[in-house]
């Protein structure tokens, strides 16, 4: 991808135009469009953190 605009997908990896693509609702990084459509909300790293701290919850520790 040659515009210069590009960022790297938080959630997939991928390389995506950043006018086109919305931020983690954790931590604001960039998730690329195709994941928003997907129902991703969450980049990788805040979406493990967040499994974590479920599996916790659940097992009744914590994280």
């Amino acid at each position: 991808m040659s515009e210069t605009d590009a960022m790297i997908c938080r959630a997939c990896g991928k390389k995506e135009r950043a006018s086109e693509g919305y931020p983690c609702e954790r931590c604001e990084t960039f998730i690329c469009q195709i994941c928003n459509m997907r129902g991703v909300v969450l980049c990788a790293s805040c979406q493990a953190l967040e499994d974590a701290e479920r599996e916790a919850k659940a097992s009744g520790g914590t994280p």
